[in-house]
Parts: C-alpha cells; sequence; structure tokens
C-alpha cells in the first residue's frame, strides 16, 4: 500500500507516502491543512511537482516523515507551484538536477510560486560532475516566498546558488525572504558563474524587486568575487555573518539598496572582501569588518566608478550613495574610483562617506583613490593611521580597541561612541544557521602511514585511503603505467628514494585526488619520447572536485613537463618548496590549458619557493584568457629561487603577481601580459644576471594595472 490516511478526511490530514506513484495521488487530493510526508529512505531519480493551493492559515505541507530522513538522491528535482505551500526537511545528496534547476518555485512558467516557505532544506553537494554545466539549486519565482533555515553546500558546478529570478518583461516585486539559511564552502570556480546568492539580472535591474536576504551564515563561499550578487532595486542584506569567504556582497545593478549591520570575518584569508557599491541611492551603514585582505574590487568598502551613458548590463555611475557608521579593523585596503579606466570614467557623484571608523594595527593608511572622489563628501571619520592625502573628513585618533560581549571590537574612548558601528549588533550563532538536525562540519580523515619497497609502489597507492601516507624506502621505484590518485595522499621518503617513470604519466590524478610529495626524487629519463609525458596530471575527465599539489623537499631530474594542468579541471593550490629541478624540457608547471575567451583558468594559486632551476626550459606558463571580472586568480608567487640557463616564466591574465628575492643567471626574460580589471605586479629585489629585464605588457585597454618593479639589480656574469 502506498498511501496510509493519518486522518479523517474531513479534517486536516497527513498523508504518508512510499512510491512515487502513492506521491502524485497524495498531491491531487490534497486540501488546505493537510500535510504530505514521504516515507524515510532513499528517493531515488524522483521529480516532484508539488503543486496546489492552501490557504494562509492551513497551507499544504510536504515533508519527512523525519526530519533529515529522507534523501533524494541520483537525478531528482522538486518543482513548486500554487499559493501557500510549505516544503520542509528533505536531504538532496548523492547526485545531481536533470534540470537547469533543482528546485524551483515554478511548475512552469504560468504555475509560479506564492507565498511559498522552503525551510529545513539540504542540498548536500548535489552537483553536477560537469563544472561547467550552469545550474541553480534554488531559483524563486513569484512574490511572498521565504527560504530559511537550509543548508547549501559543495556546489562545484557552474551556477548561482540560490538566485531571486525577474524574467524579463515582469518587473514585478518579489519580495523574496532569505533567512538563517548555512550556506558553506563553495570552492573557487575558476570562472564567472559561481555566486551564493543572485537577486535579479541586468535585463529587470532598474526595477524593485524587495527582497531581504538577513541572518545568515557565509563560510568558505568562495565561488567567485561576488558572494551575494544584488541586481535589483529596493533589497536589505542585514545581519548576516561573512566568514572566511572569498568575494564580497556587491550592489552590481539597481537602485536603493540598503547593506546594514553585517559583519564580515576574513580572519586573513586571502581575498576576503566587504561591500561594493555601484548605482544610485545605496546605503551601506552599521556594518563591521574584521581582518579582510581584498584590495580593488574585493576592498572592505569599494566604491566604483562607472561608465557614463551606461548600457543596463555595465556599470551605473554611482550616485546619492551613503556610506556611514561601519567599522573597519586591519582591512587591507578602501577604494574609492575602484575600476577607473578609459571606459569607467564617470567618477561617484552627491554621495557621502561619514563617521566610519577606520583601525589597523599597523598605523597605515588603508584609504585609496584610483579615481576622482570630489563628488563624495567625507566627514567625521576617524582613522588610527596617518589621514589620507588629499581627502578631507579623515581625523587621525591613538585608538584603542576592547573586545565587547558581543565578540567585536570597539573602541574605549566614550567619544568614539557615535563612530564606526553600533554597539547593539549581534552576530548570530552558527548553530542559529540552517536545520539543527543536520552537521555543519564533516569529520576529518586520519590517515594511516603505510611503508613501502620498491616494486610495490602501485600496490600501496591502490590499497591506500584519504589521508594516507606511503613511506618509500631508498631505492629505485619504477613505474610502468600511470598511478591514479583519487583521494589525498601523502608519498614521502630521502632524496635517495628514486620514483622512476617509464610511462607517460607518474601519478594520474583523478577527480577528488590531491597529491603531496617530500624528500623524494623524480625521474623521468625512461619516460616514452612520444607525446608530452609528465610527472604529475591533473585529471583527464571534467571534474568538480578542485585538487592540490604540493612537492616539498623534492628533486626532479630529467622530465618533460613536471605538473600539468588539463582543461575543465581547476587546481585551488600547487606549491613547490625547497626542491631542485634539472633538466626539465617543458614545464614545471604547465598551466595554460584553458582556451576561450571567457575568463577560465587553470590553478588559482601557484606558489615556487626557495627552490633551483637548472637546465629547465619553463618554470611557469599560466594563462587566463578573455576579460571576465569575476574572478580571484591567478595567483602566482615566486619568492627565494636561483634559475641558471632558460627558466622562462610566462604569465598571461594573472591577477596577482609577486616575484621575489630570486636570482636569475641566463635566463629568458619574465613575460607578463596584463589583462582586464585591477591586476597587481610586484616585481622587487630579484638579481637578472645576463638575463634580460621582465617584459609587461597590456592585451585590453580597459584595466587598471598597479605594477611595482623596484630593487631589482642587472648584472653582467663574469
Amino acid at each position: 500500500m502506498g498511501c496510509a490516511l493519518v486522518a479523517p478526511a474531513a479534517f486536516a490530514a497527513d498523508h504518508l507516502v512510499t512510491t512515487p506513484a502513492a506521491y502524485a495521488q497524495a498531491v491531487k487530493r490534497a486540501a488546505p491543512g493537510d500535510r504530505i510526508l514521504l516515507a524515510d529512505g532513499v528517493w531515488r531519480d524522483f521529480q516532484i511537482i508539488f503543486a496546489g493551493r492552501g490557504t494562509a492559515d492551513k497551507p499544504i505541507t510536504l515533508t519527512a516523515q523525519t526530519p533529515g530522513k529522507v534523501i533524494l538522491s541520483g537525478r531528482s528535482n522538486l518543482r513548486i507551484g500554487g499559493a501557500h505551500l510549505i516544503v520542509s526537511n528533505l536531504v538532496f545528496r548523492d547526485g545531481w538536477s536533470p534540470t537547469k534547476e533543482l528546485i524551483a518555485l515554478r511548475v512552469d512558467s504560468k504555475t509560479v510560486a506564492n507565498n511559498t516557505r522552503l525551510t529545513g532544506i539540504v542540498v548536500d553537494r548535489f552537483t553536477n560532475p560537469d563544472r561547467r554545466a550552469q545550474d541553480i539549486w534554488v531559483a524563486i519565482y513569484g512574490t511572498d516566498n521565504r527560504v530559511d533555515h537550509s543548508w547549501f553546500a559543495g556546489k562545484g558546478n557552474g551556477g548561482v546558488t540560490l538566485a531571486v529570478i525577474r524574467p524579463k518583461g515582469q518587473p514585478g516585486e518579489n519580495r523574496a525572504r532569505i533567512d538563517h539559511n548555512f550556506f558553506g564552502p563553495r570552492p573557487p570556480l575558476g570562472s564567472n558563474g559561481g555566486e551564493t546568492i543572485r537577486i535579479g539580472t541586468s535585463d529587470e535591474s532598474l526595477s524593485d524587486s524587495k527582497s531581504t536576504v538577513e541572518n545568515n551564515w557565509f563560510e568558505g563561499c568562495d565561488g567567485e568575487v561576488e558572494i551575494v550578487s544584488v541586481k535589483s532595486g529596493g533589497n536589505v542584506i542585514r545581519g548576516n555573518m561573512v566568514v572566511e569567504s572569498q568575494g564580497a556582497i556587491v550592489l552590481r545593478h539597481g537602485n536603493g539598496n540598503l547593506v546594514e549591520r553585517n559583519i564580515f570575518l576574513g580572519r586573513g584569508k586571502p581575498s576576503t572582501g566587504g561591500i561594493r557599491v555601484i548605482n544610485r541611492d545605496q546605503v551601506v551603514r552599521h556594518n563591521y569588518l574584521e581582518n579582510v585582505t581584498g584590495t580593488s574590487f574585493l576592498s572592505a568598502i569599494a566604491v566604483m566608478n562607472g561608465v557614463p551613458n551606461s548600457t543596463v548590463n555595465r556599470y551605473h555611475q554611482v550616485a546619492n550613495a551613503l556610506i556611514e557608521r561601519n567599522t573597519i579593523i586591519d582591512a587591507a585596503r578602501i577604494t574609492f574610483g575602484a575600476g577607473a579606466d578609459a571606459e569607467r570614467s564617470a567618477p561617484p557623484v552627491s554621495s557621502r562617506f561619514a563617521n566610519n571608523l577606520i583601525y589597523t594595527a599597523s598605523g597605515k593608511s588603508i584609504v585609496r583613490v584610483d579615481g576622482d572622489a570630489s563628488g563624495i563628501a567625507m566627514t567625521g571619520n576617524v582613522q588610527s593611521g596617518p589621514p589620507p592625502k588629499g581627502l578631507a573628513g579623515f581625523v587621525q585618533a591613538d585608538i584603542k580597541l576592547v573586545r565587547a560581549a558581543n565578540g567585536l571590537l570597539y573602541p574605549a574612548d566614550p567619544a568614539l561612541a557615535a563612530t564606526g558601528a553600533p554597539r547593539d549588533l549581534v552576530m548570530l550563532k552558527r548553530e542559529d544557521a540552517g536545520p539543527a538536525w543536520y552537521p555543519k562540519d564533516a569529520p576529518a580523515s586520519v590517515g594511516r602511514t603505510l611503508d613501502v619497497a620498491p616494486g610495490a609502489l602501485a600496490q600501496a597507492i591502490a590499497a591506500s585511503g584519504p589521508g594516507d601516507t606511503i613511506r618509500v624506502a631508498p631505492g629505485i621505484h619504477r613505474v610502468t603505467v600511470p598511478i591514479p590518485v583519487g583521494h589525498s595522499l601523502t608519498v614521502s621518503g630521502p632524496r635517495t628514494a628514486i620514483l622512476e617513470s617509464a610511462a607517460p604519466t607518474l601519478f594520474q590524478l583523478t577527480p577528488g585526488g590531491s597529491l603531496y610529495l617530500s624528500g623524494v626524487t623524480l625521474s623521468g629519463a625512461a619516460s616514452p619520447t612520444a607525446g608530452r609525458a609528465s610527472l604529475i596530471r591533473a585529471p583527464q575527465s571534467v571534474s568538480i572536485l578542485n585538487y592540490r599539489v604540493t612537492l616539498s623537499d623534492v628533486a626532479v631530474r630529467d622530465a618533460v613537463d613536471v605538473i600539468a594542468t588539463t582543461p575543465d579541471t581547476f587546481a585551488e593550490d600547487v606549491a613547490i618548496r625547497r626542491s631542485t629541478f634539472a633538466k626539465v624540457s617543458g614545464a614545471v608547471v604547465a598551466a595554460a590549458a584553458e582556451t576561450g575567451s571567457k575568463g577560465l583558468y587553470s590553478a588559482e594559486r601557484i606558489t615556487i619557493a626557495d627552490s633551483d632551476f637548472t637546465d629547465v626550459a619553463t618554470i611557469a606558463d599560466v594563462a587566463r584568457l578573455g576579460t571576465d571580472e569575476s574572478t580571484f586568480g591567478p595567483w602566482f608567487v615566486m619568492t627565494g629561487n636561483r634559475i641558471i640557463n632558460d627558466g622562462a616564466v610566462r604569465l598571461s591574465g594573472v591577477q596577482n603577481v609577486a616575484i621575489t628575492g630570486n636570482r636569475f643567471e641566463r635566463a629568458k626574460a619574465i613575460a607578463i601580459a596584463n589583462s582586464v580589471g585591477a591586476p597587481v605586479v610586484r616585481i622587487t629585489a630579484n638579481v637578472f644576471a645576463a638575463t634580460p629585464e621582465p617584459t609587461i605588457t597590456r592585451l585590453y585597454p580597459q584595466g587598471t594595472p598597479d605594477i611595482v618593479l623596484a630593487d631589482n639589480q642587472m648584472e653582467a656574469l663574469r
């Protein structure tokens, strides 16, 4: 029997259903006040249509028999249409949506949901395995809908996590409410389309949505530079906790939005930002930002330049903005005129920046003007560092901070009580976001250490698990077929442990794999000459799981490529430290696999430090193509290395470059090609012996590169 009636039909009833067919019958019969309960268990490939009309005091509910015990897996989704409906306590896991919207508050274009609530919904890594495939986890259509106390984490493919949709030609108010949700880790996408929340689109951005995003917890939301992308007017972003999340709240399109009483805790994580202001009549007040590290578009406060007579999808001039009583502590930057270039030449006008508190432990000023700031009236701002040159309205003070009972820092001086964020700010508790019954932290893997003699490496890795360490003994470990690595794995040993590749690839990462090498020697002398051999190769298939590769105290010799990226995969971190490389005919880091003009790239962060390179053709070949400005990287750091002969460094479209304290002897010139945005290039304190000076070019006229070449020495070898 598929459906059990748990109350007399004359009254509101509970319908417990155990099959999709029984569910379909229950939906047809559901009356105001009824509840449809999905039986506990795994519902695979279940495409749910929940349509009906309840009333304000008697909604129709779809829920789990037991909260958290109903798992929707495989190719499942949910479409909702009607009015006064509630969906609660369902878990989407172990699959992905067969359609472009996992949960849609409409059945079709004519049947949308109004006055509907999603609560206690979990979407846990329910993500398309093709990272370039675009879909939305929650698409809010209609009016007066609410999403609350839900859990969203692990989206690895393109597309917004949660979007308030404003179809073209339908500019009515949404009045959506998004509150008390847990938005957990979302890894860097490496392209546009990785927002966590978006309200509207550029097509209808000049009309009001009047939606509210309040009291949510954002943690590790690193998909792209816009965590919350506001593309409509009249919205409120209030009381949210933004914790260690790369990106910013961005008022991208639309006018008359309010951003207030949000708390940003960057904790020193790179690319953590604050609030970016564009368009008219925006109010940014009473926010608290501590230890955010972003600059330019990711500054604690970024007020952008606009495009004169802008089209609806570009950058409208900032006008009549009010930015007041925000506290900014140990941030990297506040930027006025962000993005100013030949196209974005319209400075902010008729705006006000008042009574903000700015503190840095270093005592330095963090205020930067990239354009004309004369249209911003500045008054009553207090900062610990010297007033920014050329700007009135800033007073330097000896600020002593005390951490209050709410966990935030405030000035001890009562005279500053009306400067900066108010003392009644409330830090949302992590446990108050999302459903209480679903855990927020996965248990960490505790790995084993396995000792391996020559001849047994491949078998040992095949038998290993996440977090394990393979400790190789001295001797030659010859590998004749690529060794797949599908989880986090460490291989360590002495330099006398030689991992010799007689295959096109020594270590072949597969989705989910990351590799950490320590101490050993890698040799590609026996690799086949046909094709392009690589000692470590990224996954060969499309993967949503970012990977990491680290080489510490490793010796590499006689190789073609050492680390080779592949299209449609993404390295979150590539690190080389205290290692030596000799006779590499290709590239140590080959990270130019992506092509096209959409701003795709292969690796977020590349660090090469304290290492020696002799007769290496290319140290790094890194590319990010196109004109998109919505990503963080690539970041490239090269410090304390010695390069003898060749050693090309080619960086195209890299957003942050730091090359410092290296010695280049008879090497090729560093070649940097800057793209759009505000790329930062620092080439300092290097020695170039019989080596040409670095060349820096621009690929596009747009953009405001920040370039410093200083304290470098040119030498002639004797």
